[in-house]
């Protein structure tokens, strides 16, 4: 049975295409709707583009934005991105009040890789399905969607114990050899090679393929350090030397002005297992609670992510002061399932 056969008799009564000026005012208001409950329905946790600056993203080609039509009426959108060399990202599916996410999601779905098709004969979809997108896991499964389970872990700098649980937790002695230093350009290249040697096997590299190569790991490392995923923080990466050469990293970005990211954490593979990743954590948390108590930034919170059944790292993050707030599948659509 193709998926969803048991739903065409109420495709004559939807038409889905790519966003055009004509379409604008009619769209106002569902974009609005998204926007009104990007945090409490989507967790998002800064505020969408306004409308104004969504609508001039997409005529500068960033994103493409698919709208669903109801009886000529806009009630739902897509929006996707090939911004990734290696990989279509689609960004979000909204339908309007909520009303029918399902039906209206699955239809957008299939336009969408009716559109994709010829981009996903080289690249994969992959797709962070955060807040109530949850709902549509069962459903785009049918179309060949893989899942990743994704939590999302925060340090607080108040309100909870998140201080004392670090400062009570146990770093034992390390060697004289090893030393930490903030990150430098000149760490570039040994920073891509590491990274891409710990990532390359692991669930990341399934929804981001840029990890398989040298090339893509050298175009996520530019992206983190050029501040165009978010404000890097060089003095909050830390840089873990072993007999004076790098052998991890702890990269940290800042968005909003409030909210540190610890984006990526990866160590040389013959210094992995010995636990190094939480002191370099730990040093670069204690930076930005250094930054914090003497005013120079006003974080709040340091969030990262990792996966739900990696229970080493999901104890390494809980013992240093970081708690799991909610996790999400991130799909991602491999190109043999085209």
């Amino acid at each position: 049975m193709e998926p969803y056969k048991h739903i065409e008799k109420n495709e004559n009564n939807f038409e889905a295409r790519l966003l055009t000026k004509d379409d604008y005012k009619g769209f106002a208001p569902v974009y609005n709707d998204f926007r009104d409950r990007a945090k409490s329905d989507y967790m998002f946790e800064l505020e969408p583009l306004e409308f104004e600056d969504f609508i001039e993203a997409v005529e500068k080609k960033l994103i493409e934005c698919l709208i669903l039509f109801e009886n000529t009426i806009p009630v739902a959108f897509l929006v996707y991105t090939t911004a990734i060399s290696e990989a279509i990202e689609l960004n979000i599916i909204h339908s309007f009040k909520m009303e029918n996410m399902i039906e209206r999601g699955m239809y957008l779905l299939k336009k969408f890789l009716e559109l994709t098709k010829s981009e996903r004969l080289e690249k994969i979809v992959c797709y962070p399905m955060l807040g109530i997108q949850k709902d549509l896991v069962g459903d785009i499964a049918r179309y060949g969607f893989k899942f990743v389970g994704i939590a999302v872990l925060r340090f607080m700098m108040s309100g909870t114990n998140s201080r004392a649980i670090l400062n009570m937790a146990e770093f034992p002695k390390l060697d004289d050899d090893y030393k930490f230093v903030e990150w430098d350009d000149k760490y570039y290249d040994d920073a891509v090679e590491i990274v891409q040697e710990g990532f390359n096997d692991s669930a990341d590299a399934l929804f981001d393929p840029r990890f398989k190569t040298i090339e893509g790991t050298q175009d996520i490392i530019t992206k983190i350090v050029r501040d165009l995923y978010a404000e890097f923080l060089p003095e909050a990466t830390t840089v873990m030397l072993y007999k004076g050469e790098p052998i991890g990293f702890c990269f940290m970005n800042l968005t909003g002005g409030r909210i540190a990211n610890i984006p990526i954490v990866s160590i040389k593979k013959e210094h992995q297992g010995k636990g190094l990743s939480k002191y370099m954590l730990k040093k670069s948390v204690e930076k930005l609670i250094e930054w914090v108590d003497t005013g120079k930034k006003p974080i709040t919170e340091v969030n990262t992510t990792t996966e739900t059944n990696n229970f080493q790292a999901l104890k390494m993050y809980r013992n240093i002061g970081f708690k799991e707030d909610y996790n999400y599948p991130q799909s991602y659509l491999p190109i043999k399932n085209i």
